[in-house]
């Protein structure tokens, strides 16, 4: 059966949905962030068949999140690096570790956040860029100027808080 394409929504939720939903993906964008590089790096460390991390892989690299590098000309071999756009995801990933940790991890931690310097614990907080202001159920989602029709019909409904 053939999934149903985001793309072309206007919501970026579904649009950004459309590039990273996969799962496959964002573990594959996750361990980029943990150094890993190379193809049988990936396969290893998460036992995925070969054919669908070539997939994943390749729409990666289409939807700009990583870039393919030639490190060896004979046999080719290739390593993928994260691009921009692929490291402006960290912080998708590190809200998915906190929301992670509060409510899956029964048996407690297996990743946490730390200062590099101190080792001290971070929770990961959404801010305000402009007023430095942490995101709380204060702030809501509104239609933005390029919103259409349907995006002001849901943004227009009461948000939970």
């Amino acid at each position: 059966m053939q999934r149903k394409s985001f793309s072309n929504m206007q919501c970026p939720i579904a649009r950004s949905l459309e590039r990273v939903g996969e799962w496959w993906s964002i573990l594959i964008l996750r361990d980029a962030f943990y150094g890993l590089t190379r193809f049988d790096e990936f396969q290893k460390s998460l036992e995925i068949a070969p054919n669908m991390l070539t997939r994943r892989l390749n729409a990666l690299v289409e939807e700009g999140l990583l870039e393919r590098h030639l490190y060896c000309e004979k046999p080719p071999r290739h390593e993928y690096l994260l691009t921009q756009r692929g490291r402006d995801f960290r912080p998708v990933l590190l809200a998915l570790l906190a929301w992670g940790n509060k409510h899956f991890a029964p048996e407690g931690e297996s990743v946490m956040l730390v200062d590099a310097d101190t080792g001290a614990r971070v929770e990961p907080v959404l801010y305000d860029g402009a007023s430095g202001k942490p995101i709380s159920v204060q702030h809501v989602m509104r239609a933005g100027p390029a919103a259409g029709e349907s995006i002001r019909q849901r943004v227009a409904r009461k948000t939970v808080k």
